[in-house]
């Protein structure tokens, strides 16, 4: 071995060529690598600071920030509603513009849902400021869809609110059994975290009347807020108006004609569909429910094919309907004006997010038509404003007392107004001598809220329409003029016709907790007269479905009532068709059927309270009330507990605490509305 070694020694070089060459690219690489590569890797991202911006330009602020606004504008209130129908975002319109003649300075309403809330801790650092909220409860004591991320953060968090003002009204109607949970759950948080309640909270109820509880509540807030910042009461005189009215110079297809938030939505449909961006769905079947009478209920079926919205029974649909014609045009006969002006309405605060009241630029029959609520009877700051131009002296006094705040001018605004069932365009009627601007007019009328109709269709039988079930309504009011439902008068002239077009009808699809079980073996009772049958069709037709495919299926119970059973029987077919295939047990009411005697639900619920009985508590059954929260609802409520009470041997207060467990189990639920 030490031969060969020494052999190879002498007769060779150690490296060739070749060899020197491949070393030296490697060491060459490996340095690249080490000094290059690395370095380049290790170098941080330049900075915001860096940029190539001239040193001037401040950075834009955070429009989410309503601390920042506040700071920059000089103001120190701030309003925050609640709002699912735009009643609380009006008051708080008018908290703000109110907040000027008290020399104080608000910050446009602001949407929680729109704003930095976890900012709420920094309003201390603004001398004598306060935040106001303006509150509604929704559906089951439920926040409102823009305020509900701020509810779970202000339930879930614990912000310290040390040096926090606040005011709180809330909004609500008694008939629901959780009125006002949310006026009464911010003015109960807010002093847990900390904050100082500077006036009592207010209590709106929508079934009595809402605008004199929010004017009492108005008339004590001002004085003890002044009271509180130790100000002087010196009212001021100011203008109230929000918007200036702008005649723009554009083209027709740069008007708004209808659609919610973007300019020709309904010509270029992109989902997903939502609130602000409605889906056409075609009309593909409508056709009327009763079988006589002078009543009329109608069934409309709509296409979402190709949409990609998605529902389960008993979720809602929203619809956003149109004004009647002949009211739009009444307008602008009363105030001499061509309604096909084109129009826009700019906020006079550069500080707000809310830049127009509506979609503008648009035409004034477009705002008239589907933007603005020309049906609905006007609230008292509407009536102050219109005095200002009437020229009557008789008619102004009588607009200014309804406005007031005194004993006299709330019964005459109950009476001459809510009673008989005026609304502002009623009101130009009757005193001809009120001659206001109509783009005035535009700005004090409210905005034309969708309509929410229970689904009464099943997605697993009709994965692809939507089925609305709706009463149309008309009635005369004290003053003998005709009142219609807008929504109901819109949808009953949507009847296609074989030599026109599909009509097309604007919705989206809101989700509710109104759900089956989740077993179909799971027995339920379902309790819904007249049109609140429409949510149990769904019902009915998923569970017929369920058993049809041979799945076991639990006891399916329908109560029904109606007036008469040849005349108003909705769905009367179908049902029959569930009771032969041995799925449903239909027991009716027909109230005017029998002169003598008035059987209505009720009196059947009671007549089977050994079963309900049973099923609540042996079977796990759920329960389900669809309609009239004002009496129906409430009056089975008080059935299903004495049905405890008697069957099950339980006190009233017992009996009382094992519905309130079915309801928080959500084996009792209500889809009801007043």
């Amino acid at each position: 071995m030490d031969e060969v070694a020494a052999g190879t020694g002498a007769s060779a070089p150690m490296f060739g060529v070749l060899d020197i060459v491949l070393l030296a690219g490697m060491a060459g690489f490996g340095i690249y690598w080490v000094y290059f590569r690395s370095s380049s890797k290790l170098q941080p991202p330049p900075t915001k600071g860096y940029t190539m911006q001239p040193t001037l330009v401040a950075p834009k602020a955070n429009d989410s920030s309503f601390i920042a606004k506040m700071k920059s504008s000089g103001k120190n209130i701030v309003v925050f509603y609640g709002s699912q129908t735009g009643t609380a975002e009006e008051f708080a319109l008018r908290l703000v513009k109110e907040a000027a003649r008290y020399g104080m300075k608000a910050l446009y309403p602001a949407d929680p849902e729109e704003c930095e809330m976890e900012e709420l801790s920094k309003l201390s650092e603004i001398n004598n400021s306060l935040v106001i909220f303006c509150m509604a409860t929704y559906g089951e004591g439920d926040p409102t869809d823009n305020a509900s991320a701020f509810y779970e953060w202000l339930k879930s968090e614990e912000p310290d609110l040390t040096g926090v003002n606040y005011a709180v009204f809330g909004l609500g109607n008694k008939t629901y059994e959780h009125f006002n949970s949310m006026g009464k759950f911010f003015d109960k948080r807010l002093e847990e975290l900390g904050a100082t309640r500077v006036v009592e909270a207010g209590v709106g109820d929508d079934d009595g009347n809402m605008e004199e509880d929010f004017l009492t509540w108005k008339d004590t807030l001002w004085p003890a807020v002044l009271d509180f910042f130790g100000l002087e009461m010196n009212l001021q005189e100011i203008s109230m108006r929000q918007y200036r009215l702008e005649i723009p110079d554009v083209p027709s297809e740069k008007l708004f004609t209808g659609e919610i938030a973007r300019l020709r939505a309904y010509q270029t449909q992109r989902p997903p569909f939502d609130a602000k961006n409605p889906f056409l769905a075609q009309v593909t079947a409508w056709r009327e429910l009763h079988k006589g009478g002078d009543r009329s209920c109608m069934h409309i079926e709509l296409d979402i094919s190709n949409s990609k919205l998605r529902y389960d029974a008993g979720d809602h649909v929203a619809v956003y309907p149109v004004n009647d014609p002949a009211l739009v045009n009444r307008f602008g006969e009363l105030l001499s004006v061509d309604l096909d002006t084109p129009i826009s309405l700019v906020n006079i605060d550069d500080q707000s997010t809310k830049k127009h009241p509506f979609p503008c630029p648009c035409t004034y029959r477009t705002a008239l038509s589907h933007y603005l609520d020309i049906t609905s009877n006007p609230r008292t700051h509407v009536l102050k404003e219109l005095a200002e131009h009437t020229t009557s002296f008789e008619e102004k006094q009588k607009l200014l007392m309804m406005a007031s705040s005194s004993v006299e001018g709330k019964e005459l605004y109950q009476q001459w107004v809510l009673q008989d069932n005026r609304s502002l365009l009623h009101i130009l009627e009757d005193l001809p001598s009120c001659k206001p601007s109509l783009d005035l007019v535009c700005e004090l009328l409210t905005r034309l809220q969708s309509r929410y109709y229970s689904i009464s269709s099943s997605s697993k039988l009709h994965p692809e329409t939507v089925h609305i079930t709706a009463v149309l309504l008309k009635y005369t009011t004290p003053t003998g003029r005709i009142n219609k439902g807008v929504a109901t008068t819109w949808l009953a002239s949507k009847k296609p016709q074989l030599d026109q077009p599909p009509h097309q009808i604007p919705i989206f699809i809101r989700k509710s907790q109104f759900r089956l079980p989740a077993r179909h073996q799971t027995p339920i009772i379902m309790i819904g007269p007249g049109t609140g049958v429409a949510p149990f069709r769904g019902f009915i037709q998923e569970r017929l479905k369920m058993k049809r495919e041979g799945k076991p299926v639990g006891d399916t119970v329908l109560f029904f009532g109606c007036r008469k059973k040849t005349e108003d029987f909705l769905y009367e077919e179908e049902f029959y068709e569930g009771i032969q295939e041995g799925l449903l047990t239909l027991h009716t009411a027909f109230s005017r059927d029998q002169p003598d005697k008035k059987v209505y639900v009720t009196h059947l619920l009671k007549e089977q309270g050994d079963y309900i009985w049973r099923i609540i508590s042996e079977e796990s059954g759920h329960i389900y009330v669809c309609g009239d929260a004002r009496n129906m609802a409430r009056d089975v409520h008080d059935i299903i507990v004495d049905i405890c009470s008697k069957y099950g041997k339980l006190s009233s207060s017992e009996a009382h605490a094992f519905v309130k467990k079915l309801e928080t189990q959500r084996r009792y639920s209500a889809d009801v509305w007043s």
